[in-house]
């Protein structure tokens, strides 16, 4: 299979530079389904043009399967289609291209440059249509023309492959990204296993553009191969990058927005003015901004100025606090270092006035894992967290935040199961989010936390998050840790 990158900037040589492959040389290199060739049909200054040949070995692709004696892993398209094995060459062979980087000259890497890009066996079940949607909202001018089956029999039709051409004014790492990316999602198919790591790379090359596209979920779904519980995590992150609460179920809430705690402990609209009613906004809030506001009234009817975000993802919650002068003191703790990722880029971390940036920091830990630096903190939350948690492992989360951390303050939200047949999208059964271990009953609930409450010397009260249902209750519960004095 062959791609073509082609430039016309002055000088076009220039893309030597950018592809750290020089012009005058052809190269080969080893990847995982063969050979990439790399060389230059045409390097003059007016025009360069750099080709990568994928040269695929289809026997090593099936070498060692268990189903290598079926026919149809021998005779395939593999071996021509411009797919997953043309995406991992190119990261393979342009790695420092796609990253922007440029030792030699670190000016080039920035610079928009013009760009065509040709692809003439381009496999797509969707037809042109959908390599327009797909390419046209980053930048690309698409020519794609359906391939005959068989130019001899015109009355077979056309096939599934495009013979494909993309023009633009792009940065060329941003322009190998939607390559890498967008090249099995045309596919539809991968050539290797998908697993959870799949959507660290997923983010991690579709960076802000994919966040922002509108086919976003199309993209996902198709990229990590329909792999539900991977694709409910890669969206998240992504509304997260975004920021965009994207939790169906959560906006599926249809109930006036009230703030059930406040430092009196009467209701508050959402216009801030106290009392026992609050008018009707025209857009429903989701659950996850009244979660949100919950959380953030009790951290300051705590008097808390010190606070833990345990379990922080994408930084939502991070942001809030940052924004309130009260809390002077913001650390966001995360298993995850992609979601630290999105935190810091939905902080603009890199870009706060030094005043603020010192107020707020990330740590990656575990969170079942005993950090004596984190004690001493007037406040944490785990928010929406504990249902992520094996129930096994709850003994040591316990330890390592009431009997190690200590906070004066604790707060505690997790999802009220008895709700969730009011959420019509739900199917009977299932839990709200793929990756919950548990979703518990607001009985449960408090016999748990009433439990390590006794435990490690707190008292402990619970309120409800959202429309407090008379039959089924709050679709959030919250706990409120409060250390005992004499403990």
């Amino acid at each position: 299979m062959l791609l073509t990158l082609t430039t016309t900037a002055e000088p076009a040589t220039d893309l030597g530079f950018l592809l750290h492959k020089h012009p005058d040389r052809a190269q080969t290199f080893p990847v995982t389904a063969g050979r990439a060739h790399v060389f230059y049909p045409r390097a003059e200054p007016e025009l360069c043009t750099a080709a990568l040949l994928l040269e695929v070995d289809p026997i090593a692709l099936v070498r060692g399967r268990s189903d290598a004696s079926t026919l149809g892993q021998y005779v395939n398209d593999r071996p021509y289609a411009a797919g997953s094995m043309l995406a991992v060459a190119l990261a393979g062979v342009f790695s420092s291209a796609m990253k922007g980087r440029c030792a030699a000259r670190p000016e080039l890497p920035s610079r928009a440059i013009p760009l065509t890009v040709h692809i003439p066996t381009l496999p797509c079940s969707g037809g042109a249509e959908l390599v327009e949607r797909l390419f046209a909202p980053l930048g690309w001018q698409v020519d794609a023309t359906p391939v005959p089956l068989d130019p001899q029999i015109p009355e077979w039709g056309d096939s599934r492959y495009l013979d494909t051409t993309l023009t633009g004014r792009l940065r060329l790492a941003d322009a190998l990204t939607h390559l890498y990316v967008l090249l099995p999602v045309l596919d539809g198919a991968k050539h290797y296993w998908v697993d959870a790591d799949e959507v660290d790379k997923l983010l991690r090359a579709g960076g802000e553009w994919l966040a922002a596209h509108a086919e976003r979920e199309l993209i996902t779904r198709r990229y990590l191969a329909h792999r539900g519980a991977y694709v409910r995590t890669a969206l998240e992150r992504l509304a997260e990058a975004d920021e965009v609460e994207v939790t169906a179920l959560d906006n599926a809430l249809e109930a006036p927005v009230v703030e059930p705690e406040c430092q009196h402990g009467h209701l508050q609209d959402t216009t801030g003015h106290e009392g026992g009613h609050a008018d009707v906004p025209e857009k429903p809030v989701p659950l996850a901004v009244q979660r949100r506001g919950s959380v953030l009234a009790v951290l300051r009817a705590s008097g808390a100025r010190r606070v833990l975000d345990l379990g922080c993802g994408g930084g939502a919650l991070l942001r809030d606090l940052l924004a309130d002068s009260q809390f002077t003191e913001i650390l966001g703790v995360d298993v995850s270092a992609g979601a630290l990722e999105v935190a810091a880029r939905r902080l603009r971390l890199d870009r706060l006035p030094e005043r603020q940036r010192e107020r707020v920091a990330l740590r990656q830990s575990a969170l079942t894992y005993a950090d004596a630096s984190l004690a001493g903190y007037d406040a944490a939350v785990l928010m929406e967290v504990i249902e992520h948690v094996d129930e096994v492992r709850l003994p040591a989360l316990e330890h390592a935040v009431l009997g190690v951390a200590r906070p004066r303050t604790l707060v505690v939200t997790t999802p009220n199961v008895e709700h969730n047949v009011r959420f019509e999208t739900l199917e009977p059964g299932r839990f709200r989010h793929a990756d919950h271990r548990f979703e518990w009953t607001r009985a449960q609930f408090r016999t748990w936390a009433t439990a390590a409450a006794s435990r490690h010397g707190y008292g402990v009260r619970f309120l409800p998050v959202g429309p407090d249902d008379p039959e089924v209750g709050p679709p959030t519960q919250m706990a409120v840790f409060e250390r005992e004095a004499a403990s």
